[in-house]
């Protein structure tokens, strides 16, 4: 069995891999050089491609996501890296006003190949401005295709499609993920953006989730196992495009669906995911659809505190006992 790698270490082996198969691909970003990192999310890429391919930026949202625009407009393939994702706040115009509107405003004369990569989530007691979920943020600028893996396997798998595709990416890679640990990636992996995985078969009800919620639903699930309720959980892995055909084939067999997101429950994904089974497959239900997701209040630094806000393995559990006796 090959020895267990991190998911820390997953990112900056998918970016790797890319930098060898194509010399187009490079990054900037705050301390990514010989440093490797603030989250050491890109240790050895400085060693291997040199100064040209791995370039630290000054500490400027603005100058890192402009810079990666316009070389990915002029040819190149830019990974660009946001510290926190808390901060795309700061380089919004960019990412939401200009950079997903190139291709259609130019008649698809220009493309802007480029991932805009970020450490995202709370849970880690980091405070109200750097802990922050914010997929439902992108999720909502048409023209973005946002994903959020969950395993090393998967890091390096979406990581490979995201570099490659046409379209902009913003690829979040979860603060409570990167100490985990998973198999590594086989040789040349590649995960087509928008194809969701279903992690664990069920029969009573399906759990949709994502990056750090897939975990704690995991866990959710095997704790309803021990109660004879069994639950089923899909990863959506990404947003755009969302696998919505995988999440209504599951809940044509299990009748019921909770979904787990990290997001404030105003505005999230999840609702999004809701609309489209109630719009979809409501001759399905045999309950309510719930959303177990973070409470609509900035997240606070104490840790006792933070866990009232964020969702939990006992939060989900809750969910499915309330839906299985509805």
């Amino acid at each position: 069995m090959a020895e267990l790698v991190t998911y820390r270490e997953s990112v900056a082996e998918g970016i790797a891999r890319e930098m060898r198969r194509d010399r187009d691909v490079v990054c900037l970003g705050e301390d990514i050089g010989a440093a490797g990192g603030v989250f050491k999310t890109a240790v050895g890429l400085f060693d291997e491609f040199g100064p040209e391919r791995v370039r630290d930026t000054p500490i400027s949202e603005q100058a890192i996501v402009g810079a990666a625009m316009g070389a990915a407009m002029t040819g190149l393939r830019p990974v660009a890296e946001i510290m926190f994702s808390d901060f795309l706040a700061c380089c919004w115009d960019y990412l939401a006003n200009e950079i997903p509107k190139v291709r259609y405003m130019t008649g698809g004369q220009l493309g802007v190949p480029l991932v805009v990569r970020t450490a995202n989530g709370g849970g880690l007691g980091f405070g109200a401005q750097h802990s922050q979920a914010v997929e439902n943020w992108a999720f909502t600028v048409p023209g973005l295709k946002v994903v959020a893996p969950s395993t090393p396997s998967d890091v390096v798998g979406l990581m490979a499609a995201a570099i490659r595709s046409d379209d902009p990416v913003v690829f979040f890679e979860h603060k409570g993920l990167f100490a985990a640990k998973g198999e590594p990636a086989p040789p040349d992996h590649v995960l087509e953006l928008g194809r969701a995985a279903t992690v664990r078969r069920g029969d009573d009800v399906t759990l949709v989730a994502l990056a750090w919620t897939v975990p704690m639903a995991m866990a959710a699930a095997e704790e309803l196992a021990r109660e004879g309720i069994s639950a089923e959980v899909i990863d959506l892995r990404s947003l755009v495009p969302l696998d919505a055909a995988a999440v209504l084939e599951s809940v044509g067999r299990t009748s019921r669906l909770v979904i787990v997101e990290e997001n404030p429950y105003q505005g999230g994904w999840g609702a999004t995911v809701a609309s489209i089974v109630a719009d979809e497959g409501f001759e399905s239900l045999d309950a309510p659809v719930r959303r177990v997701a973070a409470e609509c209040v900035p997240l606070p630094f104490a840790d006792a505190l933070e866990d009232v806000v964020l969702p939990s393995v006992d939060k989900v559990t809750a969910a499915v006992q309330a839906l299985a006796a509805y």
